[in-house]
């Protein structure tokens, strides 16, 4: 969809087409990560470009595990955080080591369209367990899918596609399932949290959940609470409580390095380690969000209003969603179909473009939306 919008804005004009396929964070850095940034490269600390431990600086780990504690009342150590190539390179690295050939890790659909391609990379098995019909996740249906091969279970709130916030309730009620399956086939299970939206949330509370289960792993990276996508620096921490933390943390260790990342960049690990509390302006997206989610919903749409992240995720007026993404690019307007995150007949919209795109494109929803007048009639 990204190469078709590149084509479709040579032959039409930028001005034309209404791109809402990546989410690709638009907002400036905040001003403190700025200034931090000065101060780092007109002022270099001794051995900032050098080699370093391949866990990372400790003092940048011992940072991000103060803050850690701080938010869970939990006894995170520098020793359990690897600084990685954002969340992507931590969650190859932690799949690379925990997974042998054929250990299944279970997704929440729907899910990020990535996880499927980091668990093949390390020859494990996706297991898909949809949500219930308001996105949340269904406890026994996840207790259900757990097999003597099951190692993880990756979970993903503030969502990336839904834009859902998993409540304390529905955490509770998903780790105490899992608990129980865990212990029914007497072997850990790893929880994986991916949180790179945290930050990214509507009002709503985004729950900590190492401390709902002790065999948690937190990763996130600054991609979208300090617009640092292209920079690709994250982290992984794994819970204090976790019953082999120190082996498994050796192992991150050691699978940064193997898997080619090494470390991750100096510079912004140095930088974001002071901005741990730092966020881009959050309402600039609410104003987005709410813009674009009023005129759909006013179209017909039955979409939820998202609680975080910085996505729609309608859904199609028709069950084929590849059919009806393609009648949308009739009009230019570009969206990813629900079946890549695992959940057909829906489509995702990213609202991280600026508000005039949104304004333009809706004259063009409008278009789309006049075609099924089972819209007009919800």
């Amino acid at each position: 969809m990204f190469e078709e919008g590149n084509r479709l804005k040579e032959e039409f004009g930028a001005d034309a087409v209404f791109d809402f396929t990546l989410g690709n964070p638009d907002l400036d850095p905040p001003e403190q990560l700025l200034a931090r940034l000065r101060e780092l490269t007109q002022q270099a600390p001794d051995g900032l470009h050098r080699y370093m431990q391949n866990a990372g600086w400790p003092h940048v780990r011992e940072s991000v595990a103060s803050h850690l504690e701080r938010r869970t009342d939990l006894p995170f150590a520098g020793n359990h955080v690897v600084m990685t190539v954002g969340a992507g390179g931590a969650l190859n690295t932690l799949l690379k080591a925990i997974l042998n050939p054929g250990d299944e890790v279970i997704v929440l659909s729907p899910y990020f369209v990535e996880y499927q391609f980091y668990i093949d990379n390390h020859r494990g098995v996706m297991v898909q367990v949809p949500c219930d019909d308001t996105f949340a996740p269904d406890p026994v249906a996840l207790r259900s899918a757990v097999t003597p091969r099951t190692r993880a279970v990756l979970i993903n709130s503030p969502n990336n596609p839904s834009g859902r916030v998993y409540s304390h309730e529905e955490l509770e009620r998903t780790c105490t399932a899992l608990s129980a399956a865990a212990n029914e086939h007497g072997s850990p299970i790893y929880l994986i949290t991916d949180e790179p939206y945290r930050k990214i949330t509507y009002g709503a509370e985004c729950p900590e959940i190492p401390q709902y289960y002790k065999d948690t792993v937190v990763v996130t990276s600054s991609s979208k609470d300090l617009g640092l996508a292209g920079e690709r620096i994250g982290y992984l921490a794994i819970s204090p409580e976790a019953a082999d933390a120190d082996e498994l943390a050796a192992a991150c260790t050691f699978c940064n390095r193997t898997l080619g990342f090494v470390n991750a960049p100096s510079l912004f690990q140095l930088a974001v380690a002071d901005c741990l509390d730092v966020s881009v302006d959050v309402d600039r997206y609410r104003t987005r969000r709410d813009l674009l989610h009023e005129h759909l919903v006013g179209l017909g749409f039955e979409i939820p209003a998202p609680e975080g992240a910085f996505y729609l995720f309608p859904k199609c007026p028709i069950d084929d969603d590849t059919k009806f993404v393609r009648e949308l690019m009739e009009e230019r307007v570009l969206v990813v179909p629900g079946s890549g995150f695992g959940t057909p007949g829906y489509f995702r919209v990213s609202y991280a473009v600026p508000s005039d795109v949104i304004e333009r494109s809706l004259p063009a929803w409008s278009r789309v939306a006049a075609r099924y007048p089972q819209l007009a009639a919800t």
